[in-house]
């Protein structure tokens, strides 16, 4: 970017002097990237950035937390990635699970999962597979995987979610979606562009300095024009019509269902599960588990802060009985959650 580029997103920005103006980070990521590059510094004071529920970890509810204890505690080795390890449950986390013997394995993808799998054929094996629609194409790769070689050892336990229906939960509570550039790489831009014909504006955006500046910079512009907008300013990645081949393997293996949101309840066919056709990967169905209900430690206001209601700085908890090191909730425990980068970059004294 010149400096003449961002000089002129740096005005558009400082020039705003319309109403209040909420802009609502949907992804983890960009949370954490406008807090390290100072990007908050550029806003002019009646523009907010408010979190959103773009973290999977942080939307996991408790009650899956519990389904991974139980099949560990069951004897199953879980394989996960390193972010669930740490995160309470109602009354541990994996970590305390393994401390007491059981297994669990932190891998890099599904496909390591299954190679663990394959390596130790006397263990059953589950996937904890969570995420939105960026990294169900890769679970689903490796259930596929596991079916075509055989592997009798191999399961997903999924809390997989998806962002359609949850955008129009969270409607209200923002003035602009700054939407997640990865889940439209594959689900593409129809989505956003239905949404503004109902009311509801939103700006695509990347991840470098370039792309967040620009984007909050359309944003702000475009709102003052006063008519609900889409912009994709991430058309080097996104594409109108997303990845259909990443698409047709996920709608291949998976069908949606009601699922819950941490902080946001259930909300209807936003989750997927694995369909009757692949019972044979469906850790839920292969270890025959009982239904279970998490309870999340009502201290904690990470379902307040995952809906925009409140910021990290406003829990009691925040800093103190709650830190990194000590996480109460799933927001301080994720590397994209809200807390997380509160705590990191100091909040509210950027």
């Amino acid at each position: 970017m010149s400096g003449q580029e961002r000089q002129t997103a740096a005005q558009i920005l400082a020039a705003y002097d319309g109403p209040p103006l909420r802009i609502m980070e949907v992804c983890g990521t960009h949370t954490h990237e406008i807090f390290r590059l100072g990007i908050r510094k550029l806003l002019p004071s009646q523009v907010e950035l408010i979190s959103g529920p773009g973290c999977p970890v942080c939307v996991t509810p408790v009650g899956f937390i519990d389904e991974a204890i139980w099949l560990a505690e069951h004897g199953v080795t879980i394989t996960t990635f390193g972010d669930l390890v740490r995160v309470p449950g109602t009354s541990g986390s994996l970590a305390s699970a393994r401390a007491a013997g059981a297994r669990v394995q932190v891998v890099y993808s599904p496909l390591d999962a299954v190679a663990y799998a394959r390596e130790h054929e006397g263990e059953q094996v589950a996937f904890l597979s969570v995420g939105f629609e960026t990294t169900v194409p890769a679970a689903c790769l490796a259930a596929e995987q596991a079916v075509a070689e055989g592997l009798s050892n191999f399961s997903l336990l999924t809390a997989n979610k998806t962002m359609p229906n949850a955008y129009a939960a969270l409607r209200d509570s923002a003035d602009v979606f700054l939407y997640p550039g990865h889940v439209h790489a594959i689900i593409g831009t129809q989505l956003c562009e239905d949404l503004a014909r109902q009311g509801v504006s939103g700006v695509l955006a990347g991840f470098t300095a370039k792309e967040l500046v620009t984007a909050l910079a359309v944003a702000v512009r475009k709102a003052g024009e006063g008519e609900p907008f889409f912009v994709n300013a991430y058309p080097r990645v996104v594409r109108p019509e997303g990845t259909p081949v990443a698409v047709a393997l996920i709608n291949k293996l998976m069908e949606p269902c009601d699922t819950e949101w941490r902080g946001l309840g259930v909300i209807p066919q936003s989750g997927l599960r694995l369909r009757d056709e692949y019972a044979a990967v469906d850790a839920r169905r292969v270890h025959g588990m009982p239904h279970i209900e998490g309870r999340a430690n009502p201290a904690c206001r990470c379902g307040e802060v995952l809906r925009g209601a409140c910021k990290p700085s406003d829990c009691p908890l925040f800093g103190r009985g709650c830190t990194p090191q000590h996480p109460v909730g799933a927001c301080m425990v994720s590397g994209e959650g809200s807390c997380s980068a509160y705590y990191q970059y100091g909040g509210d004294l950027l």
